[in-house]
């Protein structure tokens, strides 16, 4: 009969767990923090993440590490170790886990020591909080529960990133000691920050244009991107001196393109890159165009050395990886008060406009081609490369810089963009903005 009872109590507690396996009606996702084991709401995790770069923040609090690119997203960065006043695990690699949390409409990354699975629970079998279950302050715990031999702290992660209406309406004297870590940005900041906060706000913007725009930071345009900053900056404080989205981006780099992108250039313009074209001892002039888009700009650029060099025998090579603008610019037919003035000798008038006269045409090579891969081209003389370097990663930009000095004849110039330089003893500048060119030091 006590074998009976013990299967009987065996079948009982079988179905006992069938039947909480069946009523799983909250789920967390578990990680640790100073070797005890913590959970949080599944429905408040966006996503799981890794990181080992984050960008200061001035003047916030001591728990915030900083605010992280995520794709795009900049979002604030909680170190919950130090929320809570907890030993710190340093990972030998530097790389931090962090789960990406959703309050609301905003979104949080907390660094964890050590992120473990997903369990599922009965919302029954979670306990309220007591202070003998953990080392952080129970008003942060929104409950405890016990699986399969592990016990979890529940953390209130709403509360943690919310503060209270009264704890908002207490001056900040009377603030209690740990505030809310959504909170962090009512720090007061100087209307005129330090130079280390300019330097970590300047940073922050380093690392978002990337994201943001494919704009990437580096010696090719580092000195307009802290004139820029500095001109930018005037006025703004804290989260706005932020690039929270595409727009403000593109409000920070609206001066930095070249003038007359995408358009002819002007008879100024025209005149001034002109001015600095080296003298060349040669009949044959060999050019690249990087990044010609639709031609305005390659057909611009011939003019001016038919001009200039009207003994010579002109190759230029245009290229862009924009095949439905590459395919159309050979064949283009304007106004003539669309031309400006040193491109209409060139021209010659058909049944539908104008368009450039046989010799331009043959002195162009439109090709689609993405400079990132390898670049046949013989010795050149020029080299016209206006806003491209900046929009390519640093090492392919270090990586082009390098097929330049290779490329480049001994008086072979380089022409960038307006707000683009190359720098280092080996470049020596020949003219300034509106046109940067530079030539290779032998």
């Amino acid at each position: 009969m006590a074998q009976v009872r013990s299967l009987e109590t065996l079948n009982a507690e079988i179905q006992e767990q069938k039947e909480q396996v069946e009523n799983v009606d909250f789920k967390m996702i578990t990680f640790s923090l100073a070797g005890k084991d913590y959970g949080v709401d599944i429905m408040n995790v966006k996503e799981i993440a890794k990181a080992d770069k984050f960008t200061f923040v001035p003047n916030a609090a001591s728990f915030v590490r900083g605010v992280y690119n995520l794709r795009g997203d900049i979002i604030p960065i909680v170190d919950l170790r130090a929320f809570f006043h907890l030993p710190m695990e340093q990972a030998a690699d530097g790389i931090e886990n962090m789960l990406i949390l959703r309050i609301d409409d905003r979104v949080y990354g907390t660094i964890v020591d050590k992120i473990d699975k997903v369990v599922g629970i009965s919302s029954d079998t979670i306990q309220p909080p007591h202070p003998i279950f953990g080392d952080i302050n129970i008003k942060f715990i929104s409950g405890v529960v016990e699986k399969q031999g592990a016990l979890y702290i529940i953390l209130d992660v709403i509360r943690i990133f919310s503060q209270s209406e009264e704890d908002k309406a207490k001056p900040r004297a009377q603030a209690p000691q740990v505030e809310a870590a959504g909170d962090y940005y009512a720090a007061p900041v100087p209307a005129q920050p330090s130079v280390d906060a300019g330097e970590g706000a300047l940073d922050f913007i380093r690392q978002s244009l990337p994201a943001l725009k494919r704009f990437y930071p580096s010696a090719v345009n580092d000195q307009w991107l802290r004139e820029r900053f500095a001109g930018w900056s005037v006025g703004r404080s804290g989260p706005d001196l932020q690039l929270k989205d595409a727009a403000a981006a593109d409000d920070f780099l609206s001066r930095f393109y070249s003038p007359f992108t995408g358009t002819f250039w002007d008879d100024d313009y025209a005149a001034q890159v002109t001015s600095c074209l080296p003298d060349v001892n040669s009949n044959n002039i060999q050019a690249w165009n990087i990044g010609c888009g639709k031609g305005h700009e390659t057909f611009s650029f011939a003019c001016i050395l038919k001009a200039r060099y009207p003994d010579a025998r002109i190759k230029i090579w245009a290229n862009d990886n924009d095949i439905m603008a590459i395919s159309q610019a050979p064949n283009m037919v304007f106004d003539l008060i669309d031309v400006p003035e040193y491109c209409r000798p060139f021209m010659v008038r058909g049944a539908s406009g104008y368009s450039f006269n046989q010799a331009v045409k043959d002195s162009i090579l439109f090709e689609y081609h993405d400079i990132i891969n390898d670049n046949p081209l013989p010795d050149l003389d020029i080299i016209l490369a206006r806003d491209m370097l900046s929009f390519l990663p640093v090492a392919e930009q270090e990586k082009i810089v390098a097929q330049f000095v290779e490329k480049l004849k001994g008086r072979g110039m380089v022409i960038l963009g307006r707000n683009e330089e190359l720098s280092g003893q080996e470049w020596r500048t020949v003219a300034r903005p509106p046109v940067s060119a530079f030539v290779h030091r032998e």
